[in-house]
């Protein structure tokens, strides 16, 4: 049959228009700056349109826009980005000595910089991830501010008397004068091509998110600009620093973060002690070690499980103090982040914990002397490919004035988020392997966590591969659907296992800076259902039902680590 013949299956044609967004971003990345309605931007756009990824819901619609996908970039964007002309990537360059006020999106860790009202800078210190992340958001934004000019002018490129008197509302908005709101969502609404029922919803969840300006100064500003590009051929740009250019991809940030550890390490003299990795969140390590002993008096009663979900109910953070006071003072260390990598690091010294203060199921099976007791180091989550260049950095032996200090690294735990295939949010994932999304890296490994270490506890279990993808907000369905269906039988996606196993293999099998032995143990929990309509991220976030898998993996591991 002539290759012209050969009919490609939807996830084929999804595949390569991924891969052609991401060679089109190194490409423009190592170019330095490019016009996101220009040829090169226009290659993003057609590419993003091809794969349609489910977190953009309706953007290959040419009328609607996509609310829900806008609110999820904008809690990932810096406030007032839609405003800005120019947009410019940077590396840490000294403006946090500034007087600029830091911009950081309440969903993503990135210090931001509003330099006047035409120009935003955004660091990036989290490595090539972060830098695919902020452009699929920015060419999905701009997909929708086209959509947004278009059903703003008629036919021979006049502005609507919607656009007329929505500028009307932002003006009286940024006046602190009062609007009819019911008439202010009836013009808005014929904007965005959304019915007004769909449109007040939009409204409502823009108001309530964190460091989000509101969705009629969006649409207006996202209108605005596109406006004065296509009738005043005034472009917007994006652009690179040139060390940025030159920074990512060599680890300048993750080894800086990684040297400190290491040195609290040598400096508390634990060389010789058991040192056991954890990547997780910073509150359910210290919650599970701590919290019982720590809120006795509040109620002498109350189990870890009691405790656990009290913790997390919103608002408690006086009783989330008291852990945290009762903790530094009994053998927990905190770090915070200086190096730029976004991560803080708690390290628990457990020879300074009694075990009559552990619950239970964690004391160990048999009494530990001194150079025994093991060090907890517990690092905040990375993010995609930055999980490799802190976990390589870690794991190597310190470098000291007298030589290489080699660490007793027993064991890496990750706990992470992910996005399940079979089952719903809440559920619990323990790969198998780590299959690498676009790449022939696969890695198989010994999970010492199980599948029945979490059965009959009321949720769905899954074991199986994981596919670590580019980028959570690029999956498509059709994608997603032939890794589950085919012979790779993948139970979920994430962003960070095959760049950690990466490390792990490279420290236990190459480099041999710990143990072949090493151990380790992997858990994930569904934050969400990227096949499911109305359960991908952009739906919301996991609530309350996350707490229990949170805290199940966590005494799993911890279990694990000390008995």
């Amino acid at each position: 049959m002539p290759l012209s013949q050969i009919n490609r299956t939807h996830a084929q044609i999804s595949r390569a228009a991924l891969q052609r967004l991401y060679i089109a971003m190194r490409h423009l990345f190592i170019r330095g700056n490019y016009k996101p309605l220009g040829v090169s931007g226009e290659a993003m756009i057609e590419a993003m349109m091809a794969l349609r990824p489910e977190i953009y819901g309706s953007i290959a619609d040419p009328e609607r826009v996509e609310l829900s996908g806008l609110l999820y970039i904008f809690q990932r964007l810096p406030q007032g980005i839609e405003e800005c002309r120019y947009i410019k990537l940077i590396s840490r360059e000294g403006y946090e000595n500034a007087d600029f006020q830091v911009l950081t999106p309440s969903k993503r860790r990135r210090d931001c910089y509003r330099i006047d009202h035409e120009q935003m800078f955004v660091e990036m210190t989290r490595g090539r991830s972060d830098t695919y992340d902020i452009l699929t958001h920015l060419t999905f934004m701009y997909i929708e501010a086209e959509k947004i000019r278009k059903n703003s002018l008629d036919s021979k490129g006049r502005k609507k008397r919607d656009w007329e008197m929505l500028e009307k509302v932002v003006q009286r908005m940024e006046k602190g004068e009062e609007f009819d709101k019911q008439v202010a969502y009836s013009y808005l609404s014929n904007i965005l091509g959304r019915t007004f029922e769909e449109t007040v919803i939009a409204c409502k969840k823009f108001e309530d998110a964190e460091k989000v300006n509101s969705i009629f100064s969006i649409t207006y500003s996202l209108g605005k600009l596109s406006m004065e590009e296509h009738l005043e051929d005034i472009d917007r740009e994006i652009s690179f620093s040139s060390s940025l250019r030159k920074e990512i991809g060599h680890h300048i940030y993750g080894e800086i973060w990684a040297n400190r550890i290491k040195e609290t390490i040598v400096k508390n003299d634990w060389t010789e002690r058991p040192v056991h990795i954890i990547s997780a969140n910073l509150h359910s390590v210290l919650n599970s070690i701590f919290a019982v002993k720590a809120l006795e008096k509040e109620n002498p009663k109350n189990t870890l499980d009691d405790w656990t979900a009290e913790l997390s109910r919103e608002g408690n953070y006086e009783l989330r103090d008291k852990v945290r006071d009762y903790a530094l003072k009994n053998g927990m260390i905190e770090l915070f982040d200086i190096s730029a990598t976004g991560i803080t690091v708690q390290v628990f010294d457990m020879l300074k914990v009694k075990p009559a203060n552990l619950p239970a199921k964690f004391l160990p099976k048999k009494s530990q002397k001194d150079k025994k007791a093991p060090v907890l180091v517990v690092m905040d989550y990375a993010f995609g490919e930055q999980a490799f260049e802190t976990l390589d950095e870690l794991l190597k032996p310190y470098d000291s004035e007298t030589g290489k200090v080699p660490l007793q690294i027993k064991s890496v735990n990750i706990m992470g988020k992910a996005g399940i295939l079979e089952g719903g949010k809440g559920d619990i994932m323990i790969p198998t392997a780590h299959v690498f999304e676009g790449t022939a890296d696969n890695y198989p490994f010994e999970n010492a966590l199980k599948k029945a270490d979490f059965e009959n506890q009321g949720l769905g279990v899954y074991e199986g591969p994981l596919i670590t993808v580019l980028g959570t907000s690029l999956q498509n369905r059709d994608i997603l659907r032939y890794f589950l269906k085919s012979s790779w039988r993948a139970i979920g996606l994430e962003m960070e296992g095959a760049h950690y196993q990466k490390a792990i293999q490279a420290a236990s099998k190459i480099r041999n800076s710990v143990s072949k032995d090493l151990v380790v143990r992997y858990a994930y929990y569904a934050s969400d259902n990227p096949l499911e309509t109305g359960s991908t991220l952009a739906s919301g976030s996991l609530g309350f039902d996350g707490v229990k898998p949170t805290y199940l993996i966590t005494e799993k591991i911890l279990e694990g680590v000390l008995r």
